[in-house]
């Protein structure tokens, strides 16, 4: 009696084990994922703000080359005029190039931090319009998770649903 017990017992847990992976199987996924960064890049506004960004970076790459050439030249004529002037006169042209590389440097470094916050500022309400795309879209479909397969984000397998081309019908892209 104590067998039979212990047999109905054992097969009342392998079928409820069982039925729970049944279950579990039948049971949508509330997980998918998304490539954010295709999103973004598919925009026809990140596609203006990135041609917006290369001529802003043409502009300062030009105006950068003009200070050195600048400074070529005033090079240049120190050298030719070195062996005419007084030990003073030298000093003081090499200071006044000294002056003029500290002047390059500080053009590049600034030009450098206002590109980085023009692209900030121009991708900040890019990425806030796919955010709320995102969640809207995930929300819609009854996703609870969305994680982000772009490259470089931490996702090792992403086999779930992918929300992407419905975020792009969303936002209006048809690319």
């Amino acid at each position: 009696m104590k067998n039979l017990k212990l047999v109905i017992a054992v097969a009342v847990v392998v079928l409820t084990a069982g039925m729970q992976q049944v279950t579990a199987q039948a049971t949508p996924s509330k997980v998918c994922h998304v490539f954010s960064q295709q999103l973004v890049e598919s925009l026809p506004k990140a596609q203006a703000a990135d041609k917006q960004l290369r001529d802003l970076e043409k502009t300062y790459r030009d105006r950068g080359a003009e200070l050195e050439k600048e400074l070529q030249s005033q090079v240049q004529q120190a050298q030719s005029l070195a062996e005419s002037r007084t030990q003073e006169e030298n000093e003081r042209a090499y200071v006044e190039i000294q002056k003029a590389e500290r002047k390059i440097q500080e053009y590049y470094q600034n030009s450098q931090q206002a590109m980085a916050q023009k692209r900030e500022d121009l991708l900040k309400p890019l990425l806030k319009e796919v955010r709320e795309a995102i969640q809207a879209t995930a929300r819609a479909k009854g996703f609870e998770y969305v994680l982000d397969a772009t490259t470089g984000t931490g996702v090792i397998l992403a086999d779930g649903y992918d929300i992407t081309a419905d975020v792009k019908k969303s936002l209006g892209v048809t690319n």
